[in-house]
């Protein structure tokens, strides 16, 4: 699948100091500011949208919107109409974020076609990219639309979700500029010949190793849910110890019990976020606890037994306290294991680079999360300091510039099929 790439007489295209200053100009579309946040369909969001498609159309593409949002940009290939490859990321950001989660793969992907346009290059096949407009999840309670919509995975339900302000996401998109009842054209299932994204590391593994960047093999599974216990509340003062059914020591338990699992488990990363407890005071025993649970791998199998293992450790831990308990999982995603072909076309194009081709698992949930199973998806990080979503969140101009150079070789000797 992979050969020399050729080279180009537009080498700056790619350079990290450009790309770098290229986000910087993407940042100032904020709806905070001072900040970064630009919550998908805001104004914020509008005017990036119609930035990125300006330089969509500069770079040679065709260029629209479609029914979510997302900003398309399309290079034909030598065969008009011919299936594309398909790169890119998301505009859309956390709120107070950094400027980097999401845009870089967007300008990354751009700068590999620009090149190819200003050496007048056509491939054997088309390729796209797509600026997603909602993979966040932060204004509405419904998330991935645009990668859904892209595998023919758009539920209709998420044009009713509502906002903090009551919008629905459909007077959202209608008000952005699009018709979000025409969610269907928007799919490439069956008609895609994969999903390359960059993204940076979440997480401090290629700073650790000293990598610029590393490619992802699966994107882990993730279950989320709450917890809760129901023991007994009583006065701190007068209720002896062997006689209470404290609902927070058992929650204590618990959390520790999982803590403990997920460090005795490879792969695994298994985490208590939220903790409350109603009614709480500090001269109460706690008769009633909740408590959230995030729990993640990047093999489903690792995932489930887990799970298991976690229910069986609660009722376990109920029964000695004398405590009743409920568990809701409230999201469930599979794994998203990347695609071999792609995994091993990308590390050959991190080798010709002169870097050590690091293959790393992604914690974090992405669009490649919708494509599975719809397309072959594959994934390349780049080394960030500060993990992401916050504002200190960096990667280097350098390490960008590797990570443009990669997508680069990686396009131009990419065969479908191969």
């Amino acid at each position: 699948m992979m050969s020399v790439a050729t080279e180009s007489s537009a080498t700056d295209v790619l350079e990290g100091s450009r790309l770098l200053a290229r986000l910087e100009a993407l940042a100032r579309f904020t709806d905070v500011p001072g900040e970064m946040t630009r919550l998908t369909l805001s104004p914020a969001h509008k005017a990036a949208a119609a930035e990125v498609a300006r330089w969509f159309a500069a770079a040679g593409m065709a260029v629209h919107l479609d029914a979510t949002g997302s900003v398309v940009g399309r290079y034909e290939g030598t065969q008009p109409d011919a299936p594309a490859l398909i790169l890119g990321s998301h505009i859309d950001t956390v709120r107070n974020a950094g400027i980097f989660d999401g845009n870089l793969g967007v300008v990354v992907a751009l700068a590999v076609v620009e090149q190819l346009h200003a050496d007048g290059v056509r491939l054997p096949f088309a390729l796209e990219v797509h600026a997603f407009a909602d993979e966040e999840g932060v204004r509405f309670p419904s998330t991935l639309t645009s990668s859904r919509a892209l595998a023919g995975r758009f539920d209709a339900a998420a044009l009713d979700a509502t906002d903090a302000d009551g919008i629905t996401r459909r007077e959202a998109l209608k008000a952005f500029g699009v018709d979000p009842e025409a969610y269907a054209a928007c799919s490439r299932a069956g008609r895609a010949l994969g999903y390359v994204e960059v993204h940076i590391e979440q997480g401090p593994v290629l700073e650790a190793k000293g990598l610029p960047v590393g490619i992802v093999t699966a994107i882990a599974g993730a279950t989320r849910g709450t917890i809760e216990l129901v023991g007994e509340a009583g006065h701190s003062g007068t209720l002896p110890m062997e006689m209470r059914h404290d609902a927070l020591a058992g929650a204590a338990d618990m959390i520790l019990a999982l803590e403990r699992l997920a460090k005795a488990t490879p792969g695994l990363v298994a985490t208590v976020g939220t903790l409350t407890i109603p009614g709480g005071a500090v001269n109460v025993v706690p008769g009633r606890v909740r408590f959230s649970f995030d729990v993640r791998a990047p093999d489903d199998r690792t995932r489930l037994d887990a799970l298991d293992t976690m229910r069986a450790t609660l009722a376990e831990i109920a029964a000695a306290r004398g405590l009743a308990t409920t568990l809701e999982e409230t999201y469930d995603a599979p794994a998203a294991p990347c695609d071999g072909a792609l995994q091993a076309a990308l590390a050959a194009a991190v080798a010709a680079e002169g870097i050590d081709a690091l293959h790393l698992p992604s914690g974090a949930g992405h669009d490649g999360l919708s494509l599975n199973g719809v397309m072959p998806i594959a994934m390349l990080f780049v080394r960030s300091r500060n993990g992401s979503h916050n504002p200190r969140e960096h990667a280097s101009a350098e390490d960008i510039g590797a990570a443009a150079r990669v997508l680069s070789r990686f396009v131009r000797g990419y065969t479908p099929g191969g």
